[in-house]
Order: structure tokens, then sequence, then C-alpha cells
């Protein structure tokens, strides 16, 4: 399944929220978090996910609320 990274807002998330996302099974649109990375300080949030496409992607977020700044498929050499 291809993968994407992203970046957004934090949005409100804390810490123990972003740790339950990144826990949760797949969604409805088929995307799953394999990691969440954030720094408090900027306000910013990156997600990396396994998901069929970039538009499940975005309606992933917008189902939060949530408009990415920008996502892009990345590769993994692990």
């Amino acid at each position: 399944m291809p993968k994407y990274l992203d970046a957004h807002k934090m949005s409100g998330f804390d810490e123990a929220s972003l740790r339950r996302a990144k826990d949760s099974p797949k969604d409805e649109f088929g995307v799953t978090h394999n990691d969440i990375l954030y720094n408090k300080e900027e306000d910013k949030l990156y997600c990396i996910l396994d998901a069929p496409d970039k538009e499940s992607v975005e309606k992933h977020h917008h189902k939060f609320g949530i408009k990415c700044d920008w996502i892009t498929e990345v590769k993994s050499v692990s």
C-alpha cells in the first residue's frame, strides 16, 4: 500500500489523543497511521500514513476538520 507524509496544524491535539489516533484501526477510507510526529512550539503535526491514494488522506483529515498544508507520497527503506 502506498505511504504518505502530510503536514498540518496540531489543531488542539495533545500527546494522548495523538497516541490514540496512531493506534486506531484502518478507517473507512483505508487509512492507517504509521507514525505521528509533532512540534508543539511550532503548532505542527506530521503524519506518516498508509493509504490507497492521496484523496483518501485528504478525506481522512477532512473527517476531523483538518486541512493539510501538503501531502506527498513517500517510500521507506525499512
